[in-house]
């Protein structure tokens, strides 16, 4: 089986990173399961966690409408850990997904101890804004 560090390390978000620095990472992550047609998280809801996806494909829907697909190596839940608003969008599985969580809590150390995360997350949420105000003005 592979350890929470290995699957970290393939993520793009982590790559470059420290070996102790990738096992502090797993050591705030638990491992969760979600079957197809499961619902990961509702918009609208309270964000409590981020998750990345292990492997598996998630559909990102948002007011009905589907915006995009995730897979392994992509992470999700982050905007609303950031801004301690609500879920933006509704994400299903839309097969078989296995991935890492973390809980807030780690989540803000996750931002706070390590700039190089920060950084990665901070662009992916400027690459979807950008991609989400493309589509709109298309």
């Amino acid at each position: 089986m592979t350890s929470r560090s290995d699957v970290l390390r393939a993520v793009p978000l982590f790559q470059g990173m420290t070996d102790p620095s990738i096992d502090q990472i797993a050591g705030l992550a638990h491992e969760a399961s979600f079957s197809t047609g499961s619902v990961i998280f509702y918009e609208g809801d309270p964000g409590e966690t981020f998750l990345v996806i292990v492997d598996g494909r998630v559909a990102v829907d948002r007011h009905g409408e589907r915006v995009a697909e995730m897979s392994a190596g992509d992470f999700l839940g982050e905007i609303s850990l950031i801004d301690n608003g609500p879920r933006t969008a509704t994400v299903t599985a839309i097969e078989p997904v296995n991935a890492l969580v973390i809980r807030s809590d780690g989540f803000n150390r996750l931002m706070n101890d390590y700039p190089a995360v920060r950084l990665g997350i901070l662009n992916a949420m400027a690459q979807r804004v950008r991609r989400t105000s493309e589509a709109v003005s298309d």
